[in-house]
């Protein structure tokens, strides 16, 4: 195995993954965890999975990070390169698939569509309001129906009458849902109508005024949903492709952008990230009028990151000597 490498984290809503790569962007390592409430402890969990499979003495080059909490996360590892998840995403796709034209990128909590034309990322949207077009939408109705989302996704490969089901509002669904039930209708036929309600909703909504051509690629947790890939199979009229590391290309991309970034010595901390005894404290910023809440962790040495602050004056790596007096 390689002794050097580089590496990516995506830490989202839902899910924290990790990605180590070699120099020539082999894949070395991966995984997929639940963030379960705590990004930081999530992270130390998949750092010391990695640490149990690399070879000791391994190298990490360079560190990147993307995801919702990428500001808090990189400042609690040492991360050379912070990028938002459009730029991430983007950079994994078009390296596994260089003539891919748009990218469905569909999480937890909010979902994405980016646009691309000769490997060069030209437009995108993202929905962060309704939660209908995304990966904790079916979460939710899987667990009302009492199964997994794993078995969501098969059931709905049984059905060949898709039930309607009003996708717009997870409000609305549910409560469709219910009446469809007490109709009759089979439950394969309604799960798969509500995978086309979700993925109706996100090229309605998210993909509205953009040029969406193919080849597509569709990547994050949703992906890996046999239903919505039929559901997106039957609306595009052409099958999307769902890349081999569909489940972390965030992370992957993180990773990727980190051996691109020439870093000649690395701020990563190691593996020493993974016994931090992480304590969490606030403060209020008084810098101007909006008055942000700022979240600082430690490790009752010094302190190792901020986060929360809307102008981003706080957020990653701590540089100053503590908060305003």
């Amino acid at each position: 195995m390689e002794k050097q490498g580089y590496l990516g984290i995506d830490v989202g809503s839902i899910s924290t993954n990790l990605v180590m790569i070699s120099e020539d962007g082999g894949v070395l390592f991966q995984a997929y965890t639940r963030v379960d409430g705590d990004p930081i402890e999530s992270i130390q969990k998949a750092l010391s999975a990695m640490r149990d499979v690399l070879p000791e003495g391994f190298r990490v080059c360079g560190a990147g990070v993307t995801g919702s909490a990428r500001y808090l996360i990189g400042g609690v590892i040492g991360a050379d390169v912070v990028k938002n998840e459009i730029s991430a995403h983007a950079r994994a796709a078009i390296h596994l698939h260089p003539d891919v034209k748009t990218i469905f990128e569909i999480g937890g909590q909010d979902s994405k569509v980016t646009v691309v034309r000769d490997g060069v990322v030209v437009d995108f949207a993202m929905n962060l309001v309704c939660a209908a077009g995304t990966g904790s939408f079916l979460d939710s109705q899987a667990k009302r129906l009492n199964i997994s989302i794993e078995e969501l996704g098969e059931k709905a490969l049984l059905s060949d009458t898709p039930t309607a089901i009003a996708g717009r509002c997870t409000v609305f669904a549910e409560s469709d849902m219910i009446h469809k039930q007490q109709a009759g209708h089979r439950q394969e036929d309604i799960i798969m109508g509500l995978c086309h309600a979700m993925v109706r909703n996100f090229l309605n909504n998210v993909c509205t005024g953009k040029d969406i051509e193919s080849p597509v690629v569709l990547q994050g947790g949703i992906s890996a949903n046999k239903g919505i890939r039929r559901a997106f199979e039957s609306m595009l009229g052409s099958r999307p492709i769902v890349p081999r590391y569909n489940m972390v290309m965030g992370a992957y991309g993180a990773a990727l952008i980190a051996s691109d970034a020439g870093v000649r010595r690395t701020s990563y901390r190691g593996y020493e990230v993974c016994d931090l005894r992480i304590i969490t404290s606030s403060f209020i910023c008084s810098d101007c009028e909006n008055r942000c809440e700022i979240v600082e962790v430690s490790d009752r040495r010094e302190a190792l990151a901020r986060s929360g602050g809307r102008c981003r004056k706080w957020e990653g790596r701590v540089t100053k000597p503590g908060p305003p007096g």
